[in-house]
Formats: C-alpha cells, structure tokens, sequence
C-alpha cells in the first residue's frame, strides 16, 4: 500500500474514532442534558406514549390512563381524586409531577432499570418497559373516615395516622382538597385549572399532612413530660410537683394560667389529664431548653431529611429560646411547630413503648404484571424513651380519655390514650386556635397497638370558645381508630 492510501486509510480512521467519541459523548455524557434542555419535547412524548403505571390502595388501582388525540398520547386519570390527593399527588402534562406521582416517576413510566430482568443492562440501553406500579400503605376505611370527618367540620385541616408497630401509614388526608385530574392535561382547561387551584387562598394543593407546620399546643405536653419522666426531674407520674397557679414567667411580668382548676402542685398524671399550663411551663423552665431539644428531637422533630418517600417538612423545636420562651415552647406554643405526622409519631412512639418506627407510605413497587421489584423494610427511626417511662406516658394518655379532656374518643371495649390542643397563634394569640388532638388505640389492654392518629383543624369561623382539641379534632380520632380497628 502506497503512502497515499495509507494516509487516507489512517484519516478515515481517525474520522470514525471521532464520530465514536462524539457519539458516545453525546448518548453516555450528555443524555441527561439534553433530555432536560428547554423546548425539547422529545422526553414528554416518549414518557406520555404509553400508559402510566398505577398507584394502589389496598391492591386496588385509584389511577388510571386515558387515550388522547394529542402527540402525549396518554392522559392520567384518578378515582376519588380529591380523596386520594394527598397520597398521589398529580402527574400533569405541562406541569410535571408531585408526592408518589413524582417520588416514583420513573416506575410509573417504565424507565427505571429495576424493571428491566436486568437493571444494569437496562440502564445502559435505556429500554423502556411497561409502567410499573406503587403498592401504598393506606386503608381506605381510615381514609375516608378521616376525609368524611374534616369535610364535617366544614374546615381546613389535616389527618395522619400511622400503625405504631411498623410505621406504615395507614391514613393522610389534607381539607381542602382538590382533583388531581383537572391537572392531568396539556390544554387551556388544565392552564385554567391550575391557575385556579394555584391562586385559591386557601391553597388546595397543599399537603397539609406533610408539609404544613403548626404550633402543636397542648398536644406537645406529652413530650414534656416524657423528658420530666427521662430526666429525673419528675420521680413518677403520680409525684406532685412544685408548680404555682398562675406560673410567673420567668424575667417578665406575664401570669401564665390555666383553664381548669387543680393545677398547684399537681402530679404529672393529673396535670396531663386535664392539661395544667403552668406545670408544663415550669418543668420545661426547670429542665432547660437543651433537655427538652434532645427530648423533641428523639421523637422526630428537628430532622431535615425525612422521606417516606415524600419528602416531609421539618417539625423545628426553637434554637435558642431563653426562659419564658422555653416556658412556651414546652408546651407547644412559641416557635415549636409540627407536621400532623410529626404528631401522629409522638403518639406512636409512646403506644409502641417508646419505639419510634420510621413512617413510610409505599409499601412495594411492582413491575405490570404484579411481581416485586422492591419492598419497603420496616426499620426503628428512634429510641424515644425507655419502656417503663413509656407505659407511664400511657396510663397519662389514657386517663386523659377516660377522666380529662379527650372523652370525645372514647371507643367502647377499645383501650384509648390520647391528648387534647388548642394551639394560639397569629398577633397577641388573637387568631382563631388551631384545634388538635393525638391518639393511639389497642383492642385490649394486653395487644399490641393497632394505630396512632394526629388531627389538626383550623377554623377561620368558629367562636373561638368553640374550638377545642377535644370538642372539633377528637371526634375525628375517633372515627379513623374505628375504621383501623374494625378490619
């Protein structure tokens, strides 16, 4: 071969080595940048060109896919949408996905590797299979137990209940809800649909359950007293305590008070019964805001990284309260805020004997033709406090129900612990309280735990000497126990 040919036969080779590089460049490197560059469309076509796969309730689909006429050839479609809101989330043409829509996109699609007989090999070659599908937790009874129960009251609020032994999530409902269908398209009708849901005051797309905080108030006294309990600053529940009545705040000219009566140097027991401000107050006060901190923070709160697989709002305890902050904050007012699943795990963890479960909402992802792919594993998030110290937390909860505050949730031959809130808020506390209640129920007093439930309601109306943990949220409780406890 002459030297001609066989520089023409080292370029062209040379030409094929760059068209390689180039190309393995573009399909290995830059895939991901280009699939998310704006204008390009290419992505949503291919991901809307088949049905998405479905999220179930109790093995039961409450989603769906409907044929279009449109380049996105497939819709999405839901049953009891605004039941199911804060569970699914919306998957939608133009405005992308939210909660398990968007947690678990790619399994829906059928673009995630695990789908694939072989994940690696799938990865590599990006093949595309049929949808898979999302087993949750929930319990329909319970959810609809808890929906039917915030639509009564006519107001907004939120439900979370958990079973205290695995963590599973049995029941999240957020009031006002909305249909997650209306956003599911790519034309004017959705455009007016989200705008209409985006500009509503009362913010119907927001997940109350998970991404709502609020003062917890007296709700919050359960936390207290389990770091009184831990921290031997209270021997037993039934040791009285040097408490006044009023408490004098500490550095301030401010009487805190109480609305029942009793609350001088009352026991823990007593006080938690019928919900003594002042005791909590001044035990926080004693054990200083680091013990509490610990305290809240073995429960849940403080914790910026808790996924269930949605991502869930943080529950803060203050920083660097000083004394009468501590005061208010240690019984649920000042800056301490929670989720109502932050709640929902307090009252979890005492029935579970001080064991807190890491929630989760996804029980199983499932490739179409119903074998599993991945199961959730049930795991201990925290040690909140010891189980001696717990069962005392439980004799508290549960005389606050059968003697105090909460009767409105009792359940006949049901063992019922709970605790009654009515959280200030807003300039001077003048807002309307926010109405609260926790809970956890047992068949018998030897069984284990069957659920622990938080409700919140706000109420924007109401006479605010109507709103009461115990008059608005308890009976709430009730209904949702019952619907568990009755499978």
């Amino acid at each position: 071969m002459n030297i001609t040919a066989r520089r023409a036969a080292g370029f062209c080779l040379l030409l094929m080595l760059a068209l390689l590089g180039n190309a393995t460049w573009v399909q290995a490197y830059k895939a991901d940048t280009y699939d998310h560059m704006q204008g390009n469309r290419r992505p949503q076509i291919v991901r809307y060109q088949e049905p998405r796969g479905d999220i179930l309730v109790a093995d039961q689909s409450i989603t769906g896919s409907t044929r279009t006429t449109s380049d996105l050839a497939y819709g999405r479609s839901y049953t009891d949408g605004p039941l199911y809101a804060p569970v699914t989330g919306y998957a939608s043409q133009l405005y992308g996905s939210s909660l398990i829509e968007g947690v678990e996109d790619d399994l829906l699609a059928g673009t995630d590797p695990l789908l694939g007989a072989w994940p690696v090999l799938t990865a590599i070659t990006r093949k595309r299979n049929p949808g898979g599908h999302v087993a949750t937790t929930i319990r329909p009874a319970a959810q609809r137990a808890a929906f039917a129960g915030l639509a009564n009251t006519g107001n907004k609020g939120a439900v979370a209940a958990i079973d205290p032994t695995t963590g599973a999530i049995l029941a999240l409902v957020s009031t006002p809800s909305y249909d997650p269908g209306r956003l599911a398209g790519a034309g004017k009708a959705t455009q007016r649909s989200w705008a209409a849901l985006d500009g509503d005051p009362d913010r119907p797309m927001l997940n109350r359950a998970l991404r709502e905080t609020y003062p917890p108030g007296s709700t919050f006294k359960v936390v207290t007293a389990a770091a009184a309990l831990a921290s031997g600053t209270v021997d037993g529940a039934d040791t009285p305590t040097a408490s006044p009545d009023p408490y004098p705040l500490p550095e301030t000219h401010t009487q805190l008070g109480n609305e029942a009566s009793g609350c001088r140097d009352a026991t823990l027991r007593y006080a938690l019964t019928v919900s003594c401000n002042t005791v909590f107050a001044k035990l926080g006060v004693d054990m200083g805001a680091d013990v509490m901190r610990r305290q809240a923070k073995a429960f849940g709160f403080d914790d910026t990284k808790l996924r269930i697989p949605v991502a869930v709002a943080e529950s803060p305890f203050p920083k660097q309260p000083d004394r009468p902050q501590t005061a208010l904050s240690s019984i649920g007012q000042f800056d301490t805020r929670a989720t109502p699943l932050q709640m929902a795990m307090v009252a979890a963890g005492v029935a579970n004997d001080g064991e807190v479960m890491k929630p989760y909402l996804v029980d199983r992802l499932t490739r179409s033709d119903g074998s599993t792919v991945q199961r959730t594993e049930r795991r201990t998030l925290t040690r909140a406090v010891t189980a001696p110290i717990a069962r005392q937390l439980q004799q508290m909860m549960q005389a606050v129900v059968t003697e105090g505050t909460g009767g409105n949730a009792k359940i006949d031959g049901v063992v019922v612990g709970g605790k009654t809130g009515t959280a200030q808020h807003g300039e001077n506390n003048r807002a309307v309280p926010y109405a609260w209640f926790i809970a956890y129920a047992k068949p018998t007093p030897d069984a284990k735990p069957a659920v622990a439930v938080a409700v919140v309601v706000e109420d924007g109306a109401a006479l605010r000497t109507d709103i009461t943990g115990g008059g608005l949220a308890a009976p709430i409780a009730k209904a949702v126990m019952a619907a568990v406890l009755a499978r």
